[in-house]
């Protein structure tokens, strides 16, 4: 007799990821029923029983609601008897506040990590999936309870970069470009096993007010395309001024790429609206993906994720 499928519950704004999700995952769909009280408390009952069960939870943080959606139904799923917890989370919130750069500053990613790391351990395991983390050391914020997966985008964002510049002597005509100095390390790595070249600006900072300028380019991009990576864009700010700097110095065009495309607010029309940015691309891993629309490819991560979890 075959084993039952992996249960799968989903937060509310991952609702829209939860079905071909459960299709790339061979998963079973669980229902959670939510009710909304006029002083702004919610509840919430998961309606398929989780006793005996593998089951997963699919719910990334890009709020601070999501954050208790996600540990919420995480704690009700372990108390109810689940065998085991696999905690998928497409995107984590507050990944750039990692650390203090000031006395008191709250370190927002270690106490969150710490909240989800309250969920009771479940006898077959309790696990987090992690996906594209801004630093790769958040995942070590949680506790020993829960064992963590850092699932990396890589072969999606290279199938987008291919996709964009389609043709045989692509390497020659484009180069894989950063918006910082900080994402030089992980761009050349992409850029290795592309084929193509790396690039990178040069900022500095002023004494001042401590805004960030651009100083030059390491890298000739003259007549070339320029596909612009970086982990996440949100308002598009150190985008754009890395994509005048690339147009400066000779790009025929420049293309972003980006794992998480949070995009608040009027981002997309900001960045478009610039005529700097040809293309926004990215993957589905934020609900603010479906703000792109034809202005770029968004690629799904499912399959990605839904294999990590099913290896484990």
């Amino acid at each position: 007799m075959s084993a039952r499928p992996k249960l799968l519950f989903a937060t509310l704004t991952y609702e829209y990821l939860a079905e071909e999700f459960c299709l790339a995952g061979g998963f079973e769909r669980g229902t959670v029923e939510r009710k909304s009280f006029p002083d702004g408390e919610t509840y919430r009952r998961v309606i398929d029983d989780p006793w005996g069960r593998d089951v997963v939870l699919l719910g990334g943080t890009p709020t601070d609601g999501d954050w208790l959606d996600v540990y919420d139904l995480g704690y009700a799923i372990a108390r109810a008897g689940a065998r085991s917890l696999s905690i998928v989370m497409p995107y984590f919130g507050y990944a750039t506040m990692e650390r203090a750069v000031k006395p008191g500053e709250v370190v927002t990613a270690k106490t969150r990590a710490r909240l989800i790391s309250a969920i009771p351990a479940c006898e077959g395991g309790t696990r987090t999936f992690l996906f594209d983390l801004h630093t790769d050391g958040i995942e070590f914020y949680f506790s020993d309870s829960h064992v963590t997966h850092h699932i990396y985008g890589s072969p999606v964002v290279i199938e987008l970069v291919q996709s964009i510049v389609e043709g045989a002597d692509a390497a020659d005509r484009f180069v894989l470009g950063a918006t910082d100095a900080g994402r030089a390390k992980w761009v050349e790595s992409l850029a290795l096993r592309l084929g193509c070249a790396p690039a990178f600006v040069y900022k500095r900072r002023s004494p001042k007010d401590g805004s960030l300028t651009v100083t030059g380019v390491n890298a000739d991009v003259e007549g070339k395309v320029v596909i612009l990576y970086d982990d996440m864009i949100r308002t598009g700010s150190s985008l754009l001024q890395a994509a005048s700097a690339y147009r400066a110095a000779g790009a025929t065009a420049v293309h972003a790429v980006a794992t998480h495309l949070v995009l608040p607010s009027d981002a997309v029309s900001r960045i478009l609206g610039s005529k700097l940015i040809d293309s926004i691309n990215g993957t589905n891993s934020h609900p603010g993906s479906n703000k792109v629309g034809s202005f770029g490819q968004v690629r799904s991560i499912s399959e990605l994720l839904a294999k990590a979890v099913q290896r484990s």
